[in-house]
């Protein structure tokens, strides 16, 4: 099995490094392409010893069997142009492209076999959650492949619709900016406290990494967990209070709906239009 991943971005070079890492593939089966080459020149200088990087895509493309489509979603169209005429019906392809739903896909690359999925950013840590849709046209052995290959960045969930992978980029996909958005108002808060930026930073992440451990490791839900926290009357409640009083929770929610609503948005192709003004 043969792996291209197009797109030495975040995400792109991401898979690459998991996969590689992971084991399943030699250095010659896995195979990064970007058409820049001053980013291909610098990472051929890296000598990765777990993938091949390529500036044609002629060279790569038509040997692959699996296809990672990691290029942000306006680039979309040129990108299947360009591809469509090297692909044939037994490649599989696997898009990261928030709002390019599978119909899109197929139609512009001439294929069936279309994976649609959202990884986050964890996902550079070996903590990521990707959610992912397959086309009826995928077998079950080629779905256990694609499932490892994504596990290889964390964990995965299989969704029954686009709706919900659209849904999950407003909460896994974004969802790790609203912890940092989250963390960055406490540790700003800490600094007005008199603590220093280090034992801010300490304070905030540990607080997080314990609070998610218990969350994992018992069967309590949010709201079971802050009423252990919290007592009657406490320094914990007034803070709860304080949420409450600023709608906070609702904010939260309406903020995540916003996150869904654009990945819709972004799949429609006047988008493109609209970003390169």
């Amino acid at each position: 099995m043969k792996v291209l991943v197009i797109g030495a971005g975040n995400m792109g070079l991401t898979y690459g490094a998991s996969i590689g890492q992971s084991g399943y593939l030699d250095k010659e089966d896995l195979m990064i392409y970007d058409k820049s080459t001053e980013v291909v020149e610098k990472l051929r200088e890296k000598n990765n010893p777990n993938y091949e990087v390529y500036d044609d895509l002629e060279e790569c493309l038509p040997i692959s069997d699996i296809i990672f489509i990691a290029v942000k979603p306006y680039h979309n169209d040129a990108l299947m142009e360009e591809m469509k005429p090297m692909m044939n019906d037994q490649q599989l392809a696997i898009s990261i492209m928030a709002g390019v739903t599978i119909d899109t896909i197929q139609a512009g690359l001439g294929i069936q076999k279309v994976v649609r999925a959202m990884p986050n950013l964890p996902a550079q840590v070996g903590k990521g959650m990707t959610s992912y849709l397959a086309a009826p046209e995928i077998s079950r052995i080629e779905l256990w492949m694609v499932e490892d290959l994504l596990n290889s960045t964390g964990k995965s969930v299989r969704v029954d619709s686009e709706k919900f992978i659209d849904a999950s980029t407003g909460i896994s996909g974004s969802g790790p900016a609203y912890v940092f958005y989250f963390m960055e108002s406490m540790m700003e808060a800490a600094r007005n406290m008199g603590f220093s930026d280090n034992d801010s930073k300490v304070l905030v992440s540990q607080t997080f990494e314990g609070a998610i451990e218990l969350f994992n490791k018992n069967k309590l839900s949010p709201k079971g967990w802050m009423k252990r926290v919290a007592s009657k009357g406490g320094t914990t409640q007034a803070a709860l209070d304080s949420f409450d009083d600023n709608n906070v929770h609702n904010l939260i929610r309406e903020a995540a709906y916003a996150a869904f609503n654009r990945a819709i948005e972004l799949g429609k192709p006047e988008e493109e239009v609209e970003l390169e003004k």
